[in-house]
């Protein structure tokens, strides 16, 4: 769900029911169901919006860059467009799940802000606030926390990785329980879609399991139906684009294109995107993927087909395909780039946005919060 970067006391780990998150041959089973779900949910989309409330969002670790756009931004303003109401979280306590300190946090709060904004986000149909400005939210994980065993969260893909890769440092206990924050960001404003790329399909099914849980052990407000929503992965196959070095696009390798970066500066840094010694300009993603990649940046900016791209520029050579994709991106960059310019020089408007999505934020996790207390027995 964050882009990282976007989740029974009563059941063994091992006896995992149909929401569990599950290992081994059932992953196959579970991304084969999520996407015949997706597909249903489209439809279901298409004929009425309204029936859907969307939480995703981003931490803030950096600026975006076009991964961003073309893997989830651009997907965000299209369910927005459609009348679907979002929620858009920037998860500022979730930066200091794998790192030592916040960093400059504040300016990239604003940032993000700034990005959501140009990108074409609405804050008049869509709630932008901050995981620390919403206490109710942050509340909801000492129930949820009781409800999963440390055995599933240490079985969870991004625990996993996380753990793998400490080299002995211990990891910290936010880190350990990040699929339970996840879990309550979903289940704060009760959405029941959200939007996520196969690889974070465990923590979506960890929320099911949370929301399942709580149910069966806590009880209910009103007995006519369950105080959270079993969400839904709307399951994309994400668009993955790599940096001008060849590896993952990433906003601490330098190696991305920002929204925020001029169309000189875009122009420099696609010049020494890595290629390959063939001058002829092919799409052949498995035999060169950099090249391909380039043409996919191109593709994705332009609307067009990378393979009718590679058609046209035939031996072009590594110098006509940059050209071309550097003309493509910054076209495609133009309007955002000139917006995101107006709202950067007004920051008395970006934060009169965010506080209002805290206010909305608020209200809905508050209301939230009052009914699992209720459901818990715990008003006094």
């Amino acid at each position: 769900m964050h882009a990282a970067q976007d989740s029974s006391l009563m059941d063994p780990p091992a006896a995992a029911g149909p929401d569990d998150p599950a290992d081994g041959g059932s992953d196959n089973a579970s991304l084969a169901a999520a996407r015949k779900r997706s597909l249903a949910i489209e439809q279901e989309l298409r004929e009425d919006p309204s029936r859907f409330r969307v939480l995703t969002g981003d931490r803030p670790t950096g600026r975006l860059h076009v991964g961003h756009l073309f893997g989830s931004l651009e997907n965000r303003v299209r369910l927005q467009d459609a009348g679907v109401e979002t929620f858009v979280i920037i998860a500022d306590y979730q930066v200091i799940t794998d790192r030592d300190a916040v960093g400059p946090v504040g300016e990239r709060v604003l940032s993000l802000v700034t990005d959501y904004l140009a990108v074409g986000l609405d804050p008049r149909r869509c709630t932008i606030f901050t995981h620390s400005a919403v206490p109710a939210l942050n509340q909801l994980m000492l129930p949820f926390l009781a409800l999963v065993t440390d055995a599933e969260l240490r079985r969870n893909p991004t625990v996993k990785a996380e753990l793998a890769a400490t080299n002995g440092r211990p990891m910290s206990g936010l880190m350990l329980t990040y699929p339970v924050h996840q879990a309550a960001d979903i289940l704060f404003c009760k959405a029941n879609l959200v939007p996520v790329g196969k690889d974070q399909l465990p923590h979506v099914e960890q929320t099911r399991v949370v929301a399942r849980r709580f149910d069966e052990i806590y009880g209910r407000a009103d007995k006519r139906h369950a105080v959270f929503p079993r969400p839904d992965a709307l399951l994309s196959e994400a668009v993955s684009i790599l940096g001008v070095d060849g590896q993952k696009m990433s906003k601490s390798r330098g190696n991305a294109i920002e929204l925020a970066m001029s169309a000189d500066v875009t122009a420099k840094l696609i010049r020494r995107a890595v290629t390959d010694s063939e001058r002829t300009i092919t799409w052949e993603p498995q035999r060169r993927p950099e090249v391909a990649n380039l043409l996919l940046l191109a593709a994705l900016s332009s609307g067009r087909s990378p393979e009718a791209i590679a058609d046209e520029l035939a031996g072009a050579g590594a110098a006509g395909l940059k050209a071309v994709v550097t003309e493509a991106v910054n076209e495609r960059l133009a309007p955002i780039r000139s917006r995101r310019a107006e709202l950067a020089a007004d920051e008395g408007y970006l934060r009169s946005i965010l506080a209002e999505g805290n206010r909305r934020a608020n209200e809905v996790g508050d209301a939230t919060l009052a009914e699992v207390r209720d459901a818990m027995g715990m008003v006094y």
